[in-house]
Formats: C-alpha cells, structure tokens, sequence
C-alpha cells in the first residue's frame, strides 16, 4: 500500500482556521491511519499561518484574502508548495484533502465574500498537486478512492 497525503484536521487535529478539526470517521481511513498509511498535512500551518488565524478566502481575482483585507496569498502558496513537496519526496499519487477550504478544496471553494456561499472551485493546494498529477479526494468522496486503490494496488 502506497501513502497518501491526507488533511490533518480529517485526521482529528486541531488546525484549521477556528483551532478546531473536522475528523472524518470512515472505517477504511481509520484502519489506514492505524497502519501508518496517512501522513497529514496542514498546507496553512506549514505555509507560516499561526492556528487559530481568521478565515480567509480565494478572491475572483485569484488572491486569498482574510475578511479584514488581509491578503495571505503567499503562505497559502508557500504551504501548497510544501504539501507538493511532502508528496514528490514520499512518493505520494493520492490524496484526501478538505473540502471547501481555500488550501484544500477539491470540487468546492466559498466565494470570497465570506458569507457561507459556496461555488465550484479548487484550493491552492489541490489545484497545485492536481497539476502535478497528484489525485485528490476530498472526505465527500472518499468510496470513490478506496475503489481505485482496490483495483490499482
């Protein structure tokens, strides 16, 4: 079994942006953690962001913005950098990353004007591993991944 990146907070860790997490309690997932499999990741934390931090989001015009105007564009860059990085060196193809988040988003992103709507769109971090030829998952969809490791072993 090959390793795959995985967001920590899915994993139970307190880093996303409120200092809390959002464990995904799959039953395969679980297993694969227990066996050593999963190696988390927090693209914010390892991009320089302190936990807790304010929420931010990715703007039309690409920026990633906190509510305030803040514009944390480059230690999300940097934290999705390292997150490709994490992977080349650990020979990482698959990854399950959060869905939604501005680092982590794979089918949806909010729409930068931080009032809960969201839209079709991609994290700075599944959009870089993606053009690396990384797959990401997200926990909505995590079945989808299983099936493929179970006829790709």
């Amino acid at each position: 079994m090959q390793k795959i990146l995985v967001s920590a907070c899915l994993l139970g860790c307190p880093v996303r942006y409120d200092g809390q997490s959002k464990p995904t309690h799959h039953d395969h997932l679980q297993r694969l953690h227990a066996r050593g499999w999963l190696v988390p990741f927090c693209p914010e934390q390892a991009g320089g962001l302190p936990t807790p931090r304010p929420a931010a989001e990715i703007q039309e015009d690409g920026r990633i913005m906190t509510q305030c105007g803040k514009d944390v564009t480059t230690p999300f860059v940097h934290g999705a950098e390292l997150a490709l990085e994490t992977c080349q060196k650990e020979r990482i193809h698959y990854a399950i990353l959060k869905q939604s988040s501005p680092s982590c988003g794979s089918n949806t992103i909010y729409d930068g004007h931080f009032k809960q709507r969201k839209i079709p769109g991609e994290g700075m971090t599944c959009k870089m591993l993606r053009q690396h030829g990384i797959a990401v998952y997200s926990e909505e969809n995590l079945d989808e991944l299983f099936a493929t490791l179970e006829s790709h072993p």
